[in-house]
């Protein structure tokens, strides 16, 4: 995994919307809201170049929230008035899906262009939107058959996209997946969504398989944000096992032995970004804290072959961000910190 040096400061893609940004969002109008999209993605771009990041995103800005790379682009979801248990627009499968086209696309290319860093482009995990899609009251009336028959045709459309993205020059590509922590605790809570923990893995497997990649490409998998209190070891290795992405963005802004267990059953031919700062509050964390940790982490795995982050997104959900600008500028500049500390500056 020596090329790993290449991602080191990461974040999980999800930005703080500018308040323009935001307000052009609410209006409605289309050209207005594109013109405010690409200042606002140019802007960021900036702000990740001066934070030293070794991968930049659009900040999801030309999105609603983090699902809205395959929802917006795909046919066969339909949109209700109803919120899930996390605050989401619900959106229901009503047929098998199929893209449009490209599904970002057009932002990479728009990153590749504005800067020489790294692109890098966050998606939702096939396995999280047939779990979360899936209506059982449809079958029979033109809806999936199952939740499986679902995730897979998402994964095929996923898959897809990862391979025109690498095929774009996108180095750093990750799934998010929040169901899947949940899924290897010590006593899970059954099944996420409508999807068992066996097809869950077969549906995001089928995603991150990609033949053939060029040097430096990394297929990641966020599985959640928080560890559970305790995992089922045999529970993750099969995590790891099913779903064979290079690398793994765990949490780890705890420091407890659940989060010390993820990274140490992790296989070693896999790279591991921990997310070593709590993205969901506003003070700040104490270096050495941090340090110490990662200190705990050096004694099961080799550190050469990790990165750190914060430990998920800041505004997964553009009007519902989790910090304001000035706390989540300050979170970055930290994560940078704790990264020139493992590892110098040769990077």
């Amino acid at each position: 995994m020596a090329d790993t040096f290449n991602y080191r400061i990461d974040h999980h893609g999800s930005l703080v919307r500018p308040a323009e940004l935001v307000a052009a969002r609410a209006a409605g109008d289309p050209e207005a809201l594109r013109v405010a999209e690409e200042k606002a993605v140019e802007e960021a771009v900036v702000l990740q170049r001066k934070l030293r990041s070794t991968v930049v995103t659009d900040g999801d800005f030309p999105r609603e929230d983090w699902r809205s790379a395959v929802l917006d682009g795909t046919t066969g979801f339909r949109r209700t008035d109803e919120a899930d248990a996390d605050g989401q627009v619900r959106w229901v499968a009503e047929s098998l899906p199929k893209a449009d086209g490209p599904l970002v696309g057009d932002w990479a290319a728009r990153l590749a262009e504005l800067t020489v860093i790294a692109p890098k482009v966050a998606l939702p995990s096939p396995a999280y939107l047939a779990a979360t899609t899936f209506d059982p009251a449809r079958v029979g009336s033109g809806g999936p058959g199952s939740a499986r028959e679902l995730g897979e045709a998402l994964a095929e459309i996923v898959r897809a996209e990862i391979a025109r993205l690498v095929s774009q020059g996108v180095r750093l590509i990750q799934l998010n997946n929040p169901l899947l922590l949940g899924q290897v605790a010590a006593e899970p809570a059954g099944a996420a969504g409508a999807l068992s923990f066996e097809d869950a893995l077969a549906v995001d497997g089928l995603a991150v398989r990609l033949d053939e990649r060029p040097e430096g490409v990394r297929i990641g998998v966020a599985p959640g944000y928080a560890a559970p209190d305790a995992v089922d070891r045999a529970r993750v290795e099969r995590l790891y096992d099913g779903v064979r992405a290079d690398r793994w963005v765990l949490p780890f802004d705890r420091g407890t032995e659940a989060e010390l267990q993820l990274v140490r059953v992790l296989p070693d031919d896999r790279d591991f970004c921990l997310g070593v700062v709590d993205a969901t509050t506003g003070g700040l964390e104490e270096v050495e804290t941090v340090m110490a940790r990662l200190d705990a982490v050096g004694e099961v795995k080799d550190l050469e072959d990790g990165a750190v982050a914060p430990s998920r997104g800041f505004a997964d959900v553009g009007g519902r961000p989790l910090l304001d600008a000035e706390q989540q500028r300050r979170k970055l500049v930290l994560v940078e910190t704790v990264a020139r500390y493992v590892w110098g500056n040769e990077f």
